[in-house]
């Protein structure tokens, strides 16, 4: 047999195995599926890359530009969502001393919109992630620009009120834990919404803003654990540098949580179970026209 008649036959096999899988194990397969058509890890890597490098920019643009009562607010929500303590909270806190002439300056009015609008990559990015997991086509397929900016500005807006939302605007945690979970799910239903241009209902976008919002409830909470002892390990072994692996990694971490929840969200609104109930857009495989 040559070598191509092999190969041919090692795909009918794969083929006729993955259809007995998906006969049997539907949910799992179609899982799988998507989970390739996303490229998780690759998304997300790219996600939290463009978040890091939004980041900072954006933090010497409201340390310069924002007025005292903001950056104070901003710095709290910073300190309540990674529980910083020591070396790291005294970073933070020069970040957002007062702002000065020079600082001003340096970043100017036109830089502070550059870096504004360049700060858009991160909605393209989180675009580009939703229309994957719902599997839209790029092609006829345009949403208006202004929603990256608005995505933005909403996003700046939830981390400043970070700090009182967790702190149960001071009744204390056993409030705020909860807030916190529904803050997550508007606002992960919303950013579907918006992003897609209308192009799928509330309905079907519920599953995965609640499985985004359990899983990032869950990193926020394992976040006080975990990074204030790993930033102020790395700073005092390897200085700022230490600290930005530190950071990078624990972005990656939960862009992978945001990435598999709305992926594994929008497979489970497309099974029969709950596809009728919400209204969902049909999965590819049943948009595609039938083989002769």
């Amino acid at each position: 047999m040559t070598e191509g008649g092999r190969t041919q036959r090692l795909v009918a096999r794969a083929k006729a195995a993955h259809r007995r899988a998906e006969t049997r194990f539907p949910v799992v397969t179609h899982l799988a599926d998507r989970m390739v058509t996303v490229n998780i890890f690759d998304s997300a890597t790219r996600i939290a890359a463009q978040c890091f490098l939004t980041a900072v920019p954006l933090l010497f643009v409201v340390a310069a530009y924002a007025p005292e009562a903001v950056r104070r607010q901003m710095l709290d929500s910073l300190k309540a969502v990674f529980g910083l303590t020591g070396a790291a909270s005294k970073e933070l806190d020069q970040v957002f001393q007062p702002a000065a002439a020079g600082l001003q300056q340096a970043t100017g009015v036109v830089g502070g919109l550059m870096v504004l609008l360049s700060a858009t990559a991160v909605s393209r990015a989180m675009q580009r992630l939703c229309k994957r997991a719902w599997e839209i086509p790029r092609a006829g397929t345009r949403i208006a620009p202004w929603r990256w900016l608005a995505w933005l500005l909403l996003w700046i807006c939830v981390l400043v009120l970070q700090g009182p939302v967790r702190d149960g605007f001071g009744v204390g945690a056993w409030l705020g834990t909860p807030l916190a979970f529904v803050t997550q799910v508007g606002l992960w239903w919303w950013t579907q919404h918006l992003l897609l241009g209308g192009l799928v209902g509330w309905k079907p976008l519920l599953p995965g803003s609640v499985l985004a919002a359990a899983a990032l409830t869950a990193l926020a909470i394992s976040a006080h654990l975990y990074m204030p002892k790993a930033l102020n390990r790395a700073l005092a072994e390897y200085g700022p540098v230490g600290s930005v692996f530190v950071l990078l990694s624990w972005l990656i971490v939960v862009c992978v949580a945001a990435t598999v929840s709305v992926s594994v969200g929008a497979v489970l609104a497309q099974e029969p179970f709950l596809a009728g109930r919400l209204g969902s857009p049909p999965p590819q495989r049943d948009r595609e026209p039938p083989g002769p």
